[in-house]
């Protein structure tokens, strides 16, 4: 019998779908949850290593004007879109057009914060290839929390 390598195991690393990632040879725009905050980053693989390109955590939205009081909607559907946004509009800064998104081993539900952080950096102008029905609509993601952060970032960035 075959045992399944330690991070399988762990539920840390899908290794077939790494494999695809990998294949791609396009940087990846890697979403993950924690318990707080979302962390959005643009990964590029190289030899036996991942080098982080750009990466934020949702905490740059109290540093941008979030209010120390709405610290608790730093996982919310809009704290990940603005997260994807800021990450985006980075890396096009750095050159990066285009990624793949590596949802880890998350489970893919649509309208979820992974496809809010991923609607925020193609909305940045980042070309990610997504199906639109999955990503959330716009009213769930300005929420009343954060509408002031929101309309602050969307209209430096035009």
């Amino acid at each position: 019998m075959k045992l399944p390598r330690r991070r399988r195991l762990e539920a840390k690393t899908d290794y077939k779908s790494r494999l695809a990632l990998l294949k791609s040879e396009k940087p990846r725009l890697v979403v993950r949850k924690t318990n707080r905050y979302i962390i959005v980053q643009i990964v590029s693989s190289e030899i036996a290593q991942d080098k982080i390109l750009v990466g934020k955590t949702s905490k740059i939205l109290l540093s941008s004007g979030l209010p120390p009081e709405s610290s608790g909607s730093l996982k919310s559907l809009g704290a990940a879109y603005l997260t994807g946004f800021i990450v985006g509009k980075l890396a096009l800064k750095l050159g990066i057009k285009e990624a793949i998104v590596d949802s880890g081993m998350n489970i893919n539900v649509k309208n979820s914060r992974i496809y809010a952080a991923l609607k925020g950096a193609v909305d940045s102008g980042m070309k990610i290839p997504h199906n639109e029905k999955v990503l959330p609509a716009m009213e769930s993601i300005k929420s009343e929390k954060i509408s002031k952060l929101f309309d602050k970032i969307m209209g430096e960035n035009k």
